[in-house]
């Protein structure tokens, strides 16, 4: 029992060593490990390499260039047949023949179908035969009022025999009148049983067989048929626009291009046809239709377009890459560079901006060159060196506020295309 005590103090005393050794060694480790990241040769290698940075900024320029840019007001639209014709039978009967295949472009008065004509041609040979009975009578009515008269002339009969001929003359007239009238309509029957193209178009799918018994009143149609060249597209606009639109239109036809979907390219280009004559009220928006000429059919009714409409060009104004244009506290502003190969911070006033380019209303002219890559380091006066785009680092080019400047028009420069000369050098 007095032996066991002595052997727990010195169980103790070598466990408080062996912690006392592991903090040593943690503490050793830290101390190490800091010196390492702020004392070492790494961290001298780091400060050289940070301090050597400290040279000219690589940058990006472009220069100031003057160009007519077009003004556009963006929709999506929706494609529609300039014309769409659902041909139905005229008159009933067997349908002999189908003239036509699904999907075929046919011009105005191609046969499409033929329904049994024989009935109807019985009609007209019938009304054919009762003309040539009543006309008969009609020239026997005739003779007898000749005669009639010369008889009432001379006294030889009354005058009353006479104008009794003569009513039945006239009686006989009016029926061969309504004879031809007959024949004229048993043709027209006649010619229905022939369907043809009432407009040039292409044929959808077919809707009934040769063989069917078809009826004017409740037969399914023949076929529908759509134009496709030209072809119209249906968009709004909000009613704020109504009067720039108004205004481009009293001067001319205005230009409307048909853009993909997915992107920017156009797939026709074609003229505004008529603004409506009035605003919808429930969405505040305005209704426009364009025509298109459609030439290789890249538009197909229903499809939904991005619309693009000119309304406007502006001539000769100071054109610069959207990259270049910086938003600080005091407003937009610009990296000028000077002879020297020094920026110089100048102040603009943006006129109208989209994704690729921006109008400088004020504080450029043409021929000046501006920082559009490499604004990290960049401060006014700040040394530069002009590099090329596969040298340069991959850096954010936007303005600095994430945000677009400003500007009267702002959504009319989402459309705004690229200008007619490239201002990017």
């Amino acid at each position: 029992m007095h032996g066991e005590f002595p052997k727990q103090l010195l169980a103790k005393a070598r466990g408080s060593t062996r912690r006392t050794i592991a903090i040593t060694f943690v503490l050793l480790a830290i101390i190490g490990a800091l010196y390492y990241v702020f004392g070492g040769p790494a961290a001298q290698q780091r400060r050289g390499g940070r301090f050597a940075a400290e040279g000219p900024v690589p940058v990006l320029v472009s220069t100031v260039t003057r160009a007519d840019v077009p003004v556009y007001l963006d929709a999506v639209g929706t494609i529609k047949a300039l014309n769409t014709v659902t041909v139905s039978p005229q008159v009933d009967g067997k349908l002999l023949s189908v003239n036509y295949t699904e999907g075929q472009d046919v011009k105005k008065g191609d046969v499409l179908a033929r329904i049994d004509p024989v009935t109807y041609q019985a009609q007209l040979d019938q009304a054919v035969a009762k003309k040539a009975q009543d006309e008969a009578q009609l020239a026997n009515s005739k003779l007898d009022l000749e005669r009639y008269e010369r008889l009432a002339a001379t006294n030889a009969i009354g005058k009353q025999q006479a104008d009794t001929q003569r009513a039945l003359v006239a009686q006989n007239t009016a029926i061969v009148k309504a004879d031809q009238a007959a024949i004229e309509n048993a043709q027209a029957q006649l010619g229905y049983t022939t369907i043809v193209a009432p407009i040039d178009g292409r044929t959808g799918i077919r809707q009934v067989d040769e063989g069917n018994i078809v009826r004017s009143a409740s037969s399914p149609t023949i076929v529908v048929i759509t134009q496709l060249q030209p072809i119209s597209v249906t968009f709004n606009l909000p009613q704020q626009d109504l009067p720039q639109v108004n205004a481009a239109f009293a001067k001319g036809p205005l230009a409307v291009d048909a853009l993909r979907s997915d992107n920017d390219a156009v797939l026709d280009r074609g003229t505004l046809k008529v603004v409506d004559n009035q605003v919808d009220q429930t969405t505040g928006t305005v209704k426009l239709k364009a025509e298109f000429p459609n030439p290789n059919l890249q538009l197909w009714p229903g499809q939904f377009v991005n619309i693009r409409l000119l309304i406007d060009t502006l001539k000769q104004v100071v054109v610069v890459p959207t990259s270049a244009v910086q938003r600080g506290p005091n407003g937009t502003f610009v990296y000028v560079i000077k002879d020297d190969n020094t920026v110089a911070v100048r102040p603009v006033v943006v006129q109208k901006q989209d994704e690729s380019q921006t109008v400088i209303k004020s504080g450029l002219d043409s021929n000046e060159r501006v920082v559009t890559t490499g604004f990290v380091r960049l401060t006014d006066g700040s040394k530069i060196s002009i590099g090329t785009a596969e040298a340069m680092p991959a850096q954010d080019t936007r303005p600095r506020t994430g945000t677009r400047p400003d500007s009267k028009g702002e959504r009319k420069q989402r459309g705004s295309g690229s200008p007619k000369s490239n201002p990017q050098q």
